[in-house]
């Protein structure tokens, strides 16, 4: 009987070695095994490197699948603000998981691979990130084009999923952008939403997941502040959509209560991002110097404490042990929760049961 490794990509098989016990594979298989089960994946965007050990390990207890990713701001050539680079971060997960001893399934996802304009800059330079990222060995990603008219969204995303769609690596296209907390966006249409996947679909590919705006926000909520996701807008598109075989992706999950996270399976989400939570959580059991100076190297030079992640990254990666381990312990416990809210509690032997492996 086959068993999950033999869903990885050939290049991961030769990365990794055809014979590794790590259960890397592609998100395309997960998605398509998926698309009727009310189970909502966790993509975790790992901006400081301490909370990976406690999710792997949340993971293998509740028998879930799970994702890390980075978009291109956080991890793009230079390493945007975390430091990390494709191969480093690639490198940094897969040696957990060999570390740790982590044997579950969970794929590595390029998040928001964003095309801000029409410029051949701008798509060039994306273009050269998703080159690097399968070269890393990355095997799922995320075309983010929306911040274009929707034709260009078409003809942007078009050209540059094309590789990544015919090697059936997971895909995820984005119509609607989803802006930062504080800022006001329009909500997608169920309309652009099935113009977007049709056409798609017409040029030849096969996009698993669609990215939308329904109210969500990426960052922080502030305490009080109302989390409005229209999840009405979001069963229509999903409806709209499923017949092209694709399912939905949630993003800005951080600050949304737990208890309301299992409804959006309800409504076609099969993948919900969770980023900020992760970053909150170590930045609580960072030692109180160092997260004292992050703070007044924000404050001087007017940036969110995230763009202090690259800047103090050699002493956020050797913090004490002490001080790890409180951090693996509480995203441990946090990831356990969402698992338990995403229904994916049991996702792992699930998959193998969809796709009857070992």
């Amino acid at each position: 009987m086959k068993t999950l490794l033999d869903l990885r990509p050939d290049y991961i098989k030769d990365k990794l070695g055809a014979s590794s016990p790590l259960c890397l594979i592609g998100s395309h298989p997960i998605m398509d095994a998926f698309r009727d089960e009310k189970v909502m994946v966790m993509a975790c965007n790992i901006r400081l490197i301490h909370a990976v050990p406690g999710i792997m390990r949340a993971a293998q207890e509740m028998d879930a699948i799970v994702a890390f990713e980075l978009a291109k701001t956080e991890g793009g050539l230079d390493g945007g603000y975390t430091g990390m680079t494709p191969q480093m971060f690639f490198d940094t997960i897969v040696g957990y998981a060999d570390k740790y001893n982590f044997r579950h399934p969970f794929f590595i996802h390029a998040d928001h691979l964003t095309v801000k304009d029409t410029s051949q800059k701008q798509i060039e330079s994306t273009r050269e990130l998703i080159q690097a990222q399968l070269k890393a060995g990355y095997t799922s990603f995320a075309i983010d084009a929306s911040f274009n008219e929707l034709e260009d969204n078409i003809r942007i995303t078009t050209d540059l999923a094309r590789p990544i769609s015919d090697m059936r690596l997971g895909l995820e296209v984005e119509v609607g952008e989803v802006k930062t907390v504080g800022s006001e966006a329009e909500i997608t249409t169920v309309e652009e939403a099935h113009t977007f996947i049709s056409s798609l679909k017409a040029a030849g590919l096969h996009p698993d997941l669609l990215a939308i705006n329904n109210g969500s926000k990426h960052g922080n909520y502030l305490p009080g502040e109302e989390v409005s996701i229209d999840l009405q807008r979001t069963g229509d598109i999903y409806a709209a959509i499923k017949p092209y075989g694709v399912n939905l992706a949630q993003h800005g999950i951080t600050g949304t209560p737990l208890h309301l996270m299992g409804q959006f399976t309800e409504y076609g989400i099969r993948k919900g991002n969770v980023g900020t939570l992760w970053q909150n959580i170590a930045h609580e059991h960072l030692p109180a110097d160092l997260m004292a100076a992050m703070k007044q190297w924000a404050r001087d030079n007017g940036k969110n404490i995230k763009e202090a992640t690259k800047v103090f990254k050699a002493q956020i990666d050797a913090i004490p042990e002490s001080h790890q381990a409180a951090i693996h312990e509480h995203a441990f416990r946090e990831a356990c929760e969402h698992f338990k809210a995403f229904r994916a509690v049991g996702s792992a032997s699930l998959l193998k049961r969809k796709l009857a492996v070992a």
